[in-house]
This record gives structure tokens, sequence and C-alpha cells, in this order.
């Protein structure tokens, strides 16, 4: 247990200034390090840039985000979107050690959402010592000056970010949540009829939603639109049939929903960057 006089300490204290191409390629750390805290370690903030991630070492601490307070032990991690309102700061009898990092990234707000963080900010049950060596490579990675180290940050960050993924559906009532009704019906029709024309409007009128509600919540269950969703799902079923049948482009455009055979190529190149001939050829000299 910390002296209740101890100060917070900073073993490592790391700064970088991502270039813009790193920005644009890569989950960019622009600070982070090993924090040994006193009692009086606390953090405030109404919104600030990035996104952190806390792994505590040794001691407690704990976080409060939408006005509900969450308590933080050895071994869990913590994620911090610190676009929203947020206060954290080590316990007075049992001051937290921490890694930490601040991480920005264009993605890092939709996989915050996905994994709840901002109602279920601590995640517990991680592999610690796989985190924590995460930590450490992009510790090292932020003072190097080659341009693998930005690469290998990034990697990192994502090696933690799949531990969170891992360990937020493993939790007990955590498994994926259920899509919503609406969705699962549409999904369901798309699936089994997707040789056949469909209009979102028909879609909607399956859920009993209004098209604007029906596309709204279908975006946010799934993360596309239900044409862009049946879109790919069409260049899916088209990619099994020219790898296993001989059957003609056009032939394969028709089993697909796709009555124009040169509509059915653009949508195939724009997906996949070959012609569907092409990607015939390269897949099965594979």
């Amino acid at each position: 247990m910390a002296s209740p006089f101890q100060e917070t300490t900073f073993l490592r204290n790391l700064y970088a200034t991502p270039a813009d191409w790193q920005r644009d390629l890569f989950y960019s750390v622009v600070r982070a390090g090993h924090l040994k805290a006193g009692y009086e370690h606390r953090i405030e903030r109404e919104t600030y840039p990035g996104h952190e991630l806390i792994l505590c070492l040794k001691g407690r601490g704990w976080v409060q985000i939408a006005g509900k307070r969450h308590e933080v032990g050895p071994g869990a991690l913590l994620w911090v979107n610190c676009h929203h309102p947020h206060l954290y700061g080590a316990a007075k009898k049992d001051p937290w050690e921490l890694y930490w990092m601040r991480v920005e990234g264009r993605p890092l707000d939709r996989i915050a959402e996905l994994l709840q963080v901002r109602s279920q900010p601590v995640l517990e049950g991680i592999n610690e010592q796989l985190v924590a060596s995460e930590f450490e490579c992009a510790f090292e990675q932020m003072s190097g000056t080659r341009p693998s180290d930005a690469a290998q940050a990034s990697a990192a960050v994502a090696s933690i970010i799949g531990q969170a993924f891992h360990v937020r559906l493993s939790e007990p009532g955590q498994v994926q949540p259920e899509l919503p009704s609406a969705v699962s019906k549409a999904l369901e029709r798309m699936r089994l009829y997707f040789h056949l024309p469909m209009r979102v409007v028909e879609l909607a009128q399956l859920s009993g939603m209004s098209e604007s509600h029906f596309s709204r919540q279908f975006k946010a269950a799934i993360g596309t639109s239900p044409i862009d969703w049946l879109r790919r799902e069409r260049i899916n079923q088209a990619k099994r049939r020219l790898i296993e049948s001989d059957d003609p482009v056009k032939e394969i455009a028709r089993q697909v929903g796709y009555h124009d055979q040169f509509f059915f190529s653009k949508d195939f190149k724009k997906m996949t960057k070959l012609t569907p001939t092409q990607f015939r050829e390269q897949e099965k000299q594979s």
C-alpha cells in the first residue's frame, strides 16, 4: 500500500507528433507513459482529443463517465473516449500504478461505440502480460526514427484493441448484442433473396417502419446502408460462382441479381479492384 504522502511520479513520459501520412495510415500514439500515482492523482476534462488506454498494473483507481463511477483494479484495462466529459483518478488508500497512452485515429470513435466504453469503460479479464508488452512496444517505437516505428506502434494499439474486443464479447451478458428484429428480418430476406430486385422501402415495410427510420436503424446496427450491404452480398455470391462454376460472367451477373452485365462488372471492379474475369483467373491460379 502506498504512503498517503506519496506523490505522483512519471517513470516514463513520452511524446510524439506524427507526420500527416502516419495519421492517415495508422493509429497514432501521441502521448504515453508509466505512472506511479499518489493519492492526489486526478484528471478531469470536459473534452480532449483522442482516446486514452490505461492498464492498471497495481493498486486501484476509478473513473466517472456520464455521471456513473466505475472502479478499476489490477489487471484491468480502462478505455476513456476523451471527446466526452470524463473524470478519473487514483484510490486514496491504494493509488494505482499504470501504463497509459493517448491514441488518435479515425476508426477509434466507432470502435469505442461498438465496445460500449462510454457506459462500460473498464475491461476486465484481459491477457495482462500481452497487453503490458504491447504498451512497452509502443513506448519503444515512440522514440524511434524509422518509418516502420509508426507502423509497429499502430500494430501494438491494434493488438490491445483486439484484446478489448475479446474480453468484452466474453463478459457475462456481453455477448455480441442481438440485432434489432427489424434489421434481422431485413438481413434474412436479403440473404435468401439477394438475386431478386429489392428496394429499401420494401424492407422498411417488412419491418413495420418508415424508410428513413429503418435506414437509420440498419446503419446503426450494421455500419452501412441496406443497399450497400445487399450489393456486397451479391458480390460475395458472385465470387463463389466465379470460382466454383464455369458459368459465363453474364449468367453469373443474372444469378446474383444484376440484369445488366455492365453494371455488375462496374460494381465488381469497384469493390475488388478487378474485373470478374480477372478475379476468376487470379483465384483459379492460386
